[in-house]
């Protein structure tokens, strides 16, 4: 069984920033508390943006534990929040557990099924917004593999934690690029990256500058393109079938 450390690193707290009142705190929340896509967006600023950063009074924490069990305990341990047994755990608008024994199951079974033997959560930028019950940072995943022809990766996730007035955790929205993930599982995102940048990038810099070129960008010239180019090659396709 490997080593578990966990270590918590706190900022000063003098200076602190001044309170804020309930009106100046619903003007500055640039996060939504429902997944991405869904139409959360709110109309900010950068001025806004800064202006929140130097009024939160945020604590920042340093967490590693292996496992995720002892990592959620771990983290919300530093706040000295409670984990009731119900929760909302959104896993990136995929799927939405209702307890932490689903997401303790499920991980475990996952792991198995894509070949993680091992896995070590660290935190990156935790930071807690007591004013709004919210505590986010960036996960750092480090996965080593079951089969020596899996190649270990390291995979960065965002999270954000909600809480209730008696401290209890209410819901979790983990937010990341699938695609990605499952690629590093596959042992293919090398193989992807290169493709993307050497080939894709390429088509598309080209289109861009030609569609640029005719004056006519907007939404409706892009969808007709979306349109048009599949049904065309599809016809070309039919045409060489048939020749051949």
């Amino acid at each position: 069984m490997c080593t578990e450390t966990q270590a918590l690193r706190k900022r000063s707290q003098t200076g602190s920033a001044p309170e804020l009142s309930a009106k100046e705190i619903k003007s500055l929340q640039p996060y939504a508390k429902s997944p991405v896509g869904l139409f959360t967006a709110k109309t900010t600023s950068p001025k806004l943006i800064l202006q929140k950063h130097d009024k939160t009074d945020a604590r920042k924490y340093l967490v590693a534990q292996a496992g995720l069990e002892n990592f959620i305990r771990s983290i919300v341990a530093a706040l000295e929040l409670k984990l009731p047994n119900t929760v909302r755990f959104n896993m990136n608008g995929q799927g939405v557990m209702q307890t932490w024994e689903d997401v303790y199951m499920a991980e475990r079974v996952y792991t198995q099924c894509l070949g993680i033997s091992k896995r070590i959560y660290q935190t990156h930028a935790y930071t807690h917004e007591p004013e709004r019950k919210l505590a986010y940072f960036i996960l750092e995943e480090h996965n080593e593999r079951s089969l020596w022809i899996l190649p270990g990766f390291d995979f960065y996730v965002l999270v954000f934690c909600y809480y209730n007035d008696n401290k209890e955790v209410t819901a979790v929205d983990v937010q990341y690029d699938q695609m990605s993930f499952f690629l590093h599982c596959m042992g293919l995102a090398q193989a992807h990256a290169w493709f993307v940048e050497h080939v894709i990038t390429r088509i598309a810099i080209t289109w861009a500058k030609a569609f640029h070129m005719t004056g006519l960008v907007n939404p409706f010239t892009f969808t007709l393109q979306l349109i048009l180019f599949p049904a065309l090659l599809m016809y070309c396709w039919g045409v060489m079938s048939t020749t051949a």
